[in-house]
């Protein structure tokens, strides 16, 4: 497989990104000549936002998808949010959001979180002590169904001893109660939910006009085409700074990049690599890097449907294994993330609280790997295709349609697994249909990517058994041995023993290899000139948009509307 073509433009802005914010979480320099003006001259304008695709809901415990947590985080406040370093351990770093303190219980096992008492929903009614209640208890709702309920199950439960004090009590002591406490949960307002049966939330009033308490209020929503928002004027924490936030629907990533490069969006966070060249001659857009706490990886499915019955080729480890060594990762991440690719070992995103620089990865090696497929009775027919009982070595990858680096890595992976005799082919679908695919077990493989919260609780969302039924482990790997040690690790109070036990839970996974660990990206984003941005957080890119600005002296057209025309 040939390497693709870069312009040595190309090669050129890449290698000044790289040097330029080689640091995680970046400070980015200003956008405009104007941009370092401050005072009053920076609030008002409009910012618009393209995604790549439409946002399935606006209710917070559903909003699991990137598009859906950028929309609903734009108007719902947590009750604190973690620092730019990315620590999830202890309260170290959190800044406060709903809550404007909070006090540990002295054998560690509840923390009361003082709200602030200037805290408002959209429609004007104080966020009160019962709304957090109300939300960990919707939340926690097997009949809700939420996705993330595996990562709050340490907390027992959450009292309110007065109208602004919600103390959560926890079932044990461990590394990420204050985040469990804060990130996980968005606090949603009782006085609107609390009398809707949970089975009709999804359809309810709220779901469409949604009432939050953020900086930013929901205006309107337009299917398949924009949702929008407004600065709240009286906000606890202060107005945003531009008047107008919309976020314009496209299609596909491809779409997306061309409202940005005509001049119809001021920014796009996900630009490809082989358009950073056009970027660059476009003198009104500039590009910033940014590290993502994502990682990628070429998912097994190991049980079948309904059924759950094993995979007939993935059901085995030791084709997995085989498999996976004929896989050449680095070749591929340099081929295709140049050097905006990282490889990765396990399943983790640096730098995190979870991440281990020294796990063993399963080393590349066709010989090996042909040896275990011929000893699992794998033998090459006559075409060079591996078959078993009559049955060909032959699956699919799922990629989507909207993603072109999954897409040339599913093509590489193609040819690299020919040469040990698979047969695979690359289906290319709709994303969302994608999702669905997996959410069924209906999937023989798949290029997946999980954009992580920091969090080492989110390994038992994605990689443990309890992930099979309440959380995000579609590929349906179960192995009580990672269970138990990763439980224990989420349980260690001493940062030493987590560590040494996330190792072997680590070990324990590569030898059983329910995916391949490929990379992990860095993003490049986008975005018009005359926009001032602040600070781009690895764990949400958009953290700080309320705090971006557009100096007057620098505002187009669409920045003038301000908010008089917006209905309130």
């Amino acid at each position: 497989m040939s390497r693709p073509i870069r312009s040595r433009h190309f090669a050129t802005a890449i290698a000044a990104l790289s040097a330029a914010f080689s640091v995680s979480g970046c400070r980015a320099a200003d956008t405009g000549a104007h941009a370092a003006r401050g005072g009053h001259g920076d609030i008002g304008g409009t910012l618009v936002v393209a995604l790549p695709a439409d946002v399935a809901t606006l209710l917070p415990p559903y909003a699991v998808g990137t598009q859906e947590q950028l929309a609903v985080d734009l108007m719902f406040d947590r009750l604190a949010i973690p620092g730019d370093s990315i620590n999830t351990i202890g309260d170290m770093g959190f800044g406060p959001r709903l809550a404007e303190r909070w006090d540990w219980g002295r054998d560690s096992l509840s923390i009361a979180f003082h709200l602030n008492p200037d805290a408002r929903w959209h429609d004007g009614v104080p966020v009160r002590a019962h709304d957090v209640q109300f939300t960990y208890r919707l939340y926690s709702n097997p009949a809700a169904g939420v996705e993330s309920a595996s990562q709050i199950q340490s907390i027992d439960s959450v009292s309110t001893p007065d109208s602004l004090t919600a103390v959560f009590w926890f079932k044990r002591r461990y590394p990420e109660q204050f985040f469990d406490a804060t990130y996980q949960l968005i606090i949603c307002p009782a006085h609107l939910l609390e009398q809707v049966p949970v089975a009709d939330l999804r359809s309810s009033p709220f779901a469409h006009q949604p009432i939050g308490d953020g900086r930013f209020r929901f205006v309107r929503a337009t299917p398949g085409s924009s949702i929008e928002y407004m600065a709240d004027t009286g906000n606890y924490l202060g107005r945003a700074k531009v008047d107008r936030l919309i976020l314009s629907v496209t299609a596909n990533p491809g779409a997306a990049l061309t409202k940005l490069l005509a001049g119809d969006a001021d920014m796009y966070s996900a630009v490809p690599m082989t358009s950073a060249a056009e970027l660059e001659r476009q003198g009104d857009l500039a590009m910033r890097l940014y590290d993502d706490l994502s990682y990628g990886f070429l998912w097994f499915n190991l049980r079948v449907g309904p059924s759950a019955r094993p995979h007939p080729i993935f059901g085995d480890r030791a084709v997995r294994r085989a498999l996976a060594m004929a896989v050449d990762r680095t070749k591929i991440v340099r081929n295709v993330w140049d050097s905006l690719g990282t490889v990765i070992n396990g399943p983790f995103a640096s730098p995190t609280s979870s991440a281990d620089y020294t796990i063993a990865a399963i080393p590349y090696d066709t010989v090996r790997a042909n040896q275990l497929l011929d000893s699992a009775g794998w033998r090459k027919g006559a075409d060079g295709v591996r078959q078993k009982g009559g049955h060909p070595l032959s699956f699919s990858i799922l990629v989507p349609t909207s993603s072109k680096t999954r897409q040339q890595m599913a093509l590489l992976i193609q040819d690299q697994l020919s040469h040990v005799g698979a047969k695979v082919t690359v289906d290319a679908i709709e994303l969302r249909a994608m999702i669905t695919r997996f959410q069924s077990h209906d999937f023989d493989a798949g290029l997946q990517i999980w954009h992580t919260d920091g969090a080492m609780n989110d390994l038992r969302q994605t990689w443990s058994s309890a992930g099979v039924k309440d959380g995000l482990n579609w590929g349906s790997y179960e192995s009580p041995e990672f269970d138990r040690i990763l439980d224990s690790a989420l349980v260690a109070t001493d940062a030493a023993k987590t560590h040494a036990l996330l190792h072997r839970a680590y070990t324990v996974i590569n030898d059983d290899v329910p995916a391949v660990w490929l990379y992990q990206p860095r993003q490049i984003l986008g975005v018009h000139r005359r926009i001032h941005v602040t600070t781009l957080a690895p764990f949400a890119w958009y953290a700080h948009i309320a705090d971006w600005s557009i100096p007057a002296d620098s505002r187009i057209p669409r920045d003038n509307i301000g908010l008089a025309s917006v209905p309130r």
